[in-house]
């Protein structure tokens, strides 16, 4: 187990709906001090590129982030295109690209961010959680 605060944890998307850990990386430098979901250029030319080739609509689609429980160190990320959006969800945009999060994930990723990146060891989405106190040795969890 990781025992580094706040270490990005990165995700080779199977699909649309599913990601897959690839590594961890170096610690984020941040500001923590903003609320929300917060989502980087490169991640959102992603997704706005997922969306085109899904030939899904535009205007009514959304990035959903969140956690689940589960994992080695208690929590998963979610990440999801949805045209479904709750009452209790908050929304956020970020370059274009609407983001919602229910409540209770909200909890644990608020001043997250999503960033993607693009390297010769693999491709993938990278949380950088302020917000984790520890992160499983795979990547693909975190504890709060």
């Amino acid at each position: 187990m990781n025992a580094d605060r706040g270490r990005p944890t990165r995700y080779m998307p199977l699909h649309e709906k599913e990601l897959h850990p690839l590594a961890s990386s170096s610690p984020s430098t941040s500001d923590t001090a903003q609320a929300g979901v917060l989502l980087s250029e490169s991640a959102a030319r992603e997704i706005k590129s997922i969306i085109q080739q899904q030939e899904l609509d535009a205007g009514k689609v959304r990035l959903r982030v969140g956690v689940k429980g589960g994992g080695c160190s208690g929590f998963s990320y979610i990440l999801d295109l949805t045209e479904t959006q709750k009452d209790t969800d908050e929304l956020f945009e970020q370059h274009g690209v609407k983001i919602i999060c229910d409540p209770k994930s909200l909890l644990y990723l608020n001043g997250v961010t999503v960033d993607f990146r693009d390297e010769i060891m693999g491709r993938g989405f990278v949380f950088n959680n302020p917000n984790a106190t520890s992160t499983c040795g795979c990547g693909s969890s975190f504890h709060a």
